[in-house]
């Protein structure tokens, strides 16, 4: 059976020129806009890269080409970040955030979504166990 072809998909969700620094000052929950400063410094650190704003609301660090493994499409993505959301911080720290499954249950307070966690305030969770994950994402082939 041929192999499927390769096709790069055209996403809504780009990298932009806005400062991350204004966007995060401009959140107006307190504990979200310090929590996503302390989360800033901490993939900063952890990826050696620097942050880059996608569309309006994602905070991204790296770069990285994902493959479907049904469709063969591609997109080119955040290696991990996170979202200062309404309702909570939203981290992309896997694109399948099941391989996390022995952390997700040291963490604390959390929910998960396919390729999403979900924590209302870093109060909740153990930060050691998200550096282990955030690590552990970054090494990952």
């Amino acid at each position: 059976m041929a192999e499927k072809k390769s096709k790069l998909a055209e996403i809504k969700t780009k990298p932009t020129s806005a400062s991350v620094e204004e966007f995060i000052s401009s959140v107006k929950d307190e504990q979200k806009r310090e929590d996503s400063f302390v989360l800033l410094e901490m993939m900063k650190k952890a990826t050696g890269e620097e942050p880059i704003l996608w569309s309006s609301s994602i905070i991204g660090f790296g770069i990285k080409r994902y493959k479907s493994p049904t469709t063969g499409r591609e997109v080119d993505w955040l290696q991990i970040g996170f979202s200062p959301r309404k309702a909570n911080l939203s981290l992309y720290i896997s694109v399948g955030i099941k391989e996390h499954a022995a952390a997700l249950k040291k963490l604390g307070k959390h929910k998960t979504g396919v390729g999403c966690l979900y924590i209302n305030k870093l109060e909740d969770i153990d930060m050691n166990v998200l550096k282990e994950m955030i690590d552990a994402s970054l090494n990952r082939k």
